[in-house]
């Protein structure tokens, strides 16, 4: 297997983990709330203190998830054209975890996304009603 491309799915798969983190800080709570779930939220951060911390640290959160979009991106976009190897079956794995390392990267950019403007958009949009 080709080591670049397997490394490139890891990196994309970390920052698919990071930018979960910045849904779980900002977008789930305002979602909760807004369906009128406050209790339920409530009981979730008396369970998982640590949702506390990501919101606090808002910024820190979206730092690291934004870092390792930017090394994941990197990576991906210089591992599309590494060569697979010229056995058949080892040809289609990495071109397997070639698009799985996209996909992952994808979700991960579309997780940061939403948490982002949760986090940062919406909040100034609401301040002026």
């Amino acid at each position: 297997m080709n080591a670049p491309i397997r490394r490139n799915a890891w990196l994309a798969f970390a920052a698919l983990l990071t930018s979960a983190s910045t849904l779980l800080c900002c977008v789930l709570p305002a979602v909760m709330i807004a369906v009128g779930a406050g209790a339920a939220l409530a009981g979730l951060v008396s369970n998982v203190p640590q949702l506390i911390w990501l919101s606090e640290h808002k910024a820190l959160t979206f730092g690291v998830a934004g870092g390792m979009l930017v090394i994941a991106g990197i990576a991906v976009w210089y591992g599309r054209q590494s060569p697979c190897p010229a056995d058949p079956d080892l040809a289609r794995a990495c071109a397997r975890l070639r698009t799985v390392s996209g996909v992952l990267y994808a979700c991960a950019a579309g997780a940061f996304a939403v948490g982002a403007t949760f986090a940062f958009v919406l909040p100034y949009l609401g301040a002026g009603l």
